[in-house]
């Protein structure tokens, strides 16, 4: 469920043990750097849509959250039962909505596995990269709330 504050309200924090923080600022026209425990992404907009197109946008890096974390739960099964990562892929497309409010319509993802999975293996690597942390999320949506700062 999403909710959406009012203007004036400041989102309570979750419990402190829970938080984990990132913060977004502005670089240059549509580009904002995103900071992460000391890492720092990029997004942008591409020119047709009035940006420099010096990054992805934050939709494509939605759906990259969503592959990357069906890959790492992928490789992780890999690992746990001996086998090669070497050559695992995960493919990902997806459609924008035609109607507002303007949102990702569809999400089709693939995993490639490396060559020579055992095929008694391709249903568990499947199960496993399905329940991936982004993907439950997706399914259990959490409450969000939208504040500005006073």
């Amino acid at each position: 469920m999403t909710h959406t504050a009012p203007d004036t309200a400041t989102p309570a924090p979750p419990p402190a043990q829970d938080v984990h923080r990132l913060e977004v600022s502005h670089v240059d026209g549509d580009a904002y750097a995103i900071e992460v425990r000391g890492h720092r992404l990029l997004v942008d907009q591409p020119e047709d849509a009035g940006g420099q197109d010096t990054a992805p946008t934050p939709t494509e890096l939605f759906a990259a959250s969503l592959a990357s974390c069906v890959a790492f739960y992928a490789g992780r099964y890999l690992h746990r039962h001996g086998l090669d990562r070497t050559g695992l892929r995960v493919r990902t497309e997806f459609t924008m909505a035609t109607d507002r409010p303007a949102r990702i319509d569809t999400v089709h993802v693939t995993v490639l596995p490396p060559p020579g999975l055992p095929e008694q293996r391709r249903a568990a690597l499947l199960a496993v990269a399905s329940h991936c942390t982004v993907h439950n999320t997706l399914h259990q949506p959490p409450e969000i709330v939208i504040g500005l700062e006073p």
